[in-house]
């Protein structure tokens, strides 16, 4: 694929057209050598749609509650994209399809599009390429992203470095309250929600979660989470779907209004740069002769500090040469 094709494909993704999505998406989930232009194209098309991450241990109800919202947007009229990021599999390195049957009412919703990223053992349950997929699917005019992501423990909370606003789901019998405080979850929750609250011991989940919030601490004008009791059955009547719809508008005019959209999308960008340069510096270590600096760090004959610097200076050194 060369030449005018990727610009060719961004404009049919802009009219609607899925395949033409899907491919842009599957060019920047196999890291395509075009990813770099598309991404440079599409940049002027970004910025509009609002991004939300779903997280949670696994068994929550993830896959429901977001089914559950995605109808709730399409019922205002809201163009909506899913990228249910996935456990990868063993045997293929693809991504596990459960949270695409478990959305089987949108399939055939033109105005929602769902896809599953294999997170291929990336920190976080998040795929690598998730910051680009997310462009390309703002770039499409989808005006809602919603993330699910793999539920995996403490690193689910690198959610909270790609949403806007950021959904922790928990429920009953399942020692989430405290296992969220070991995660660091509430510190990056915008809004809770108990999940099959229906269920017993949900009263206690709530009281566990409302003593943690109370003993943060907030200046005045901060935002405070909400809690919202939930039961989401993918059905027209869930339980709790509608104040989370309002509670979530509620916390994007205040991240308008209080500056602090622009501070997390900054804050954003200046951690997926980080990422990058260090990406880009450990594959060109790779072949410039870093396994002899570790073999005299590993003999004693260099100390490791000494060793990083020499890095540096060799990286310098051919920066300027090629300049």
């Amino acid at each position: 694929m060369t030449g005018p094709v990727a610009p060719e494909l961004l404009d049919r993704a802009r009219a609607g057209d899925a395949r033409a999505l899907a491919r842009l998406l599957s060019l920047v989930e196999d890291a395509s050598p075009l990813v770099r232009s598309v991404i440079k194209d599409l940049l002027p098309l970004t910025g509009g749609a609002r991004i939300i991450g779903l997280t949670g241990a696994p068994g929550v109800g993830k896959s429901t509650m977001t089914g559950a919202l995605v109808g709730a947007f399409r019922a205002a009229g809201r163009r909506v994209a899913v990228l249910a990021v996935d456990p990868t599999s063993p045997f293929t390195g693809g991504a596990l399809l459960g949270d695409r049957i478990r959305m089987q009412d949108h399939a055939t919703d033109e105005a929602v599009f769902i896809r599953s990223m294999a997170s291929r053992g990336h920190l976080g349950g998040l795929a690598s390429a998730t910051p680009q997929a997310i462009r390309v699917l703002d770039a499409a005019g989808f005006e809602l992203i919603l993330i699910e992501t793999v539920g995996v423990g403490q690193a689910e909370v690198a959610i909270a470095s790609l949403a806007d606003s950021v959904v922790v789901l928990l429920a009953p019998g399942m020692g989430d309250a405290i296992q969220a405080a070991k995660a660091g979850i509430l510190e990056v929750a915008d809004l809770f929600v108990v999940n099959k609250a229906d269920k017993p011991d949900a009263h206690q989940v709530v009281r566990d979660l409302r003593n943690m919030i109370a003993l943060g601490q907030r200046a005045p004008g901060d935002w405070k989470p909400p809690i919202i009791t939930a039961v989401a059955m993918n059905g027209l009547h869930d339980e709790g779907i509608s104040e989370l719809v309002s509670d979530l508008d509620a916390h994007w005019s205040w991240l308008n209004a209080s500056g602090e959209l622009k501070r997390r999308r900054q804050a954003r960008a200046r951690e997926e740069i980080t990422a990058l340069a260090f990406t880009t510096l450990r594959d060109r270590l790779m072949t410039n002769g870093i396994d002899e600096l570790a073999a005299r760090v590993a003999d004693g004959t260099l100390d490791p500090f000494q060793a990083a610097e020499d890095v540096l200076a060799q990286q310098k050194e051919l920066r300027f040469t090629r300049g």
